[in-house]
């Protein structure tokens, strides 16, 4: 009951009534469907316009650089192939054991094996390679400019709104603009490299610098250090822990970014490996191939992990510290020795192609197995799927229904039966729970019947808009209307909607899923014990290899983007779901027991509602895992922004591919934004901070 008389109840009531009037004007008014094609602005016909200039009149500058890069990438390449995998792989293990001692250190051993056995060493040798130089490019323009924002406000201000587009503008859309200004091959991936994983860098370094505790900063004072002094010698080892997070992130990133860079690059790589085994459809080989990717982003995951969070703990194990100090004499001693022993014994020094082995045919026919006995439940699940779920929230009740897909026509008294159902179900909901929960099932009914891609424009703008001026503000709600408007004037609100309606589908599912999976682990050390690797496993996998087993079983088509996308964006819903409810107030779940709160009570009435605030950071996470998944969808036959900007990206087209990379950076910097201000709200409401 309460919130009746709230004034916001009133005012979504009346765009509710304004949408309903723009529905029932649609068939009368066409640019209410589409945009008028006549006032579509040209930006992508600017952009291509400025490109060829640039490269006219800048191109030998560009080559210039490109030739420069190769360099590097040429020289660590020859020193990774020339090395025996026996020398390599000992380093790369001694490394592993600095960073967490045995247990990681028989993991990467076995991962190395793993490459040298099953044939794909000298292609992870390449990637590694173009790595090993990208990393620490974007570790130091990242470290820079982080200490630049740090030291500037007025450099912060242009920095951060930087960040959030290169982290949410696809990769996909600036491919092209490297490839046309650089040239083709591997300094592509680089470059794309960098420009993908420095911004993790820039914010970790100003949030490290700024989280100096300021009494470590007055003892610097007080013993008279010089500025200079005073930052590299107090600030930057106070920070330490979460410039090697940085460090971690910006790895992962780059690892990430030079795979997908591959597409284009065409180089002898782990990742083009894979590409080139999902095109030819198999099963198998794409998958072993993609385990070694997995591998080595875990292995380089829990390496500089590691080492960020050593800060003091490293040195208390036992014997670490001697072997940390001596670390460059077993390297070089135990290098030289392994060296030597590979040129003895050549098996260890070029494994024979004769000796790989490759479950790959055994993989295959497992698969083929499972298609021929399974079809009929496979068919059913997508045919499922597909008319009773996607094919409503994308064109609507009215427009999916038939006999071939539901078995009957719609009639008049079935449209009645529905409004009337709904409406009761908001009636409900507003006199039991609150109007809030009422204008929610509302505007459900409202995009179920008619269809989120047959909505009219306007009225989406608007209710957007709203939501997000209710939510974060006036700032937030004017933003989002430029935002979105953007969009609209460009020509692409329908590969828009395509993408918001996948999307949206695979986010709701993922955290419905995933907070359900997050509640039982915060109540279960032994589930909690079981999801943690899922999880890792997960987050740390790049993301197109996510794609390998769903398209090999359920073939291409937006299904199979929303069984990938839900895969890989369950991980943050189940995550945050398990942090907010194991770190809540004792004192609040003392008092709960106190007053004689069942298990269904304490969890429903006291828990989640205190750990909601979390949870929603999750939701905010969840739907930037979706975006991110759903740009590689793009590659199974997906037909939103996504891939507008993959075909922008084969055809040469960059002013396209980049205003649909900009349509989905702004769609994912609304959502960020929104779901950030829910929580902050609901903080201030329940007086908690979220760490």
């Amino acid at each position: 009951m309460e919130g009746r008389l709230d004034h916001g109840v009133y005012q979504w009531l009346a765009i509710i009534l304004i949408t309903l009037g723009l529905i029932a004007a649609q068939p009368h008014i066409d640019w209410l469907t589409s945009y008028p094609k006549n006032l579509i602005v040209p930006f992508a016909d600017w952009l291509n316009a400025m490109m060829d200039w640039l490269v006219k009149h800048l191109g030998w500058l560009f080559m210039g650089v490109s030739w420069l890069l190769e360099w590097p990438i040429k020289g660590v390449r020859i020193i990774l192939q020339a090395l025996p995998w026996l020398v390599t792989g000992f380093l790369i293990c001694l490394v592993a054991f600095i960073a967490s001692g045995w247990k990681l250190m028989l993991f990467t051993l076995a991962s190395c094996l793993y490459m040298v056995i099953i044939g794909y060493w000298s292609e992870s040798m390449n990637t590694l390679s173009l790595v090993a130089i990208s990393v620490p490019m974007a570790i130091l323009f990242g470290f820079g400019l982080g200490v630049w924002a740090f030291n500037s406000r007025q450099a912060e201000r242009v920095i951060m709104p930087m960040l959030d587009i290169l982290q949410t503008v696809p990769a996909f859309a600036y491919l092209l603009l490297i490839l046309m200004l650089f040239g083709f091959g591997t300094v592509v991936g680089l470059i794309a490299s960098v420009l993908y994983s420095f911004p993790p860098m820039v914010r970790n370094t100003i949030v490290g610098l700024r989280r100096v505790p300021a009494e470590v900063i007055e003892s610097g004072l007080m013993s008279g250090a010089t500025a200079r002094q005073l930052f590299w010698q107090v600030r930057v080892p106070s920070s330490k822990r979460q410039l090697l997070l940085g460090v971690n992130q910006a790895t992962m990133a780059s690892l990430s970014m030079v795979i997908i860079a591959s597409i284009i690059g065409g180089t002898a790589d782990i990742g083009w490996e894979v590409l080139s085994q999902i095109r030819k459809a198999q099963f198998g080989e794409s998958l072993l191939a993609g385990l070694v990717i997995a591998l080595m982003a875990m292995v380089i995951d829990r390496v500089t992990s590691g080492l960020a969070s050593q800060s003091g703990e490293y040195e208390n194990r036992k014997g670490s510290q001697k072997l940390r100090q001596h670390s460059l004499m077993i390297a070089v001693g135990g290098g030289l020795a392994f060296y030597a022993l590979a040129k003895l014994v050549p098996v260890l020094e070029v494994w024979p192609r004769e000796m790989e082995f490759s479950p790959a045919r055994s993989m295959n026919e497992s698969l083929t197995y499972l298609i021929v006995n399974f079809r009929k439940e496979i068919e059913m699940i997508k045919t499922v799927a597909f008319f009773f779920v996607m094919l409503p929230t994308k064109i609507g009740l009215q427009g999916s229904i038939s006999p071939f897909t539901w078995g009957f026509e719609l009639q008049t008294w079935h449209s009645l039966a529905y409004a009337t159902i709904m409406t009761v179900i908001g009636a409900i909901c507003a006199y039991r729970f609150n109007p809030y929960i009422a204008i929610f099932v509302l505007l459900f009914a409202i995009f179920f019947y008619f269809g989120l891609t047959k909505m009219p424009w306007p009225s989406l703008v608007l209710i957007y808009s709203f939501a997000a001026w209710r939510v974060g503000g006036l700032r937030l709600g004017i933003g989002t209307f430029f935002g979105l408007g953007f969009i609209v004037v460009t020509g692409i609100w329908p590969e828009a909607m395509l993408s918001v309606y996948l999307c949206s589908i695979a986010v709701i599912i993922s955290f419905i899923l995933g907070a359900g999976l997050g509640i039982w682990a915060a109540g279960s050390d032994t589930v909690s014990a079981i999801l943690r690797p899922i999880n890792d496993t997960l987050q740390t996998m790049p993301l197109f290899v996510i794609l390998i087993p769903f398209v090999m079983i359920f073939k291409i088509g937006e299904f199979t983007a929303l069984l990938a996308i839900i895969a890989y964006a369950i991980v943050p819903a189940i995550r945050y779901t398990e942090h907010g409810l194991r770190n809540l107030s004792e004192g609040v779940i003392e008092a709960a027991e106190m007053m004689g709160c069942t298990k269904r009570q304490m969890l429903w009435s006291v828990k989640i509602p205190l750990a909601l605030p979390v949870m929603m950071l999750g939701l905010n996470q969840t739907i930037m895992y979706g975006i991110a998944m759903l740009v590689i969808a793009a590659l199974v036959g997906t037909n939103g922004l996504e891939q507008v900007v993959y075909i922008g990206l084969s055809d040469g087209n960059f002013g396209v591919g980049l205003i649909a990379g900009m349509a989905l950076a702004i769609i994912a910097m609304i959502a960020d934004r929104m779901t950030q201000a829910w929580s902050r709200n609901r903080q201030s409401d329940l007086d908690i901070s979220v760490t």
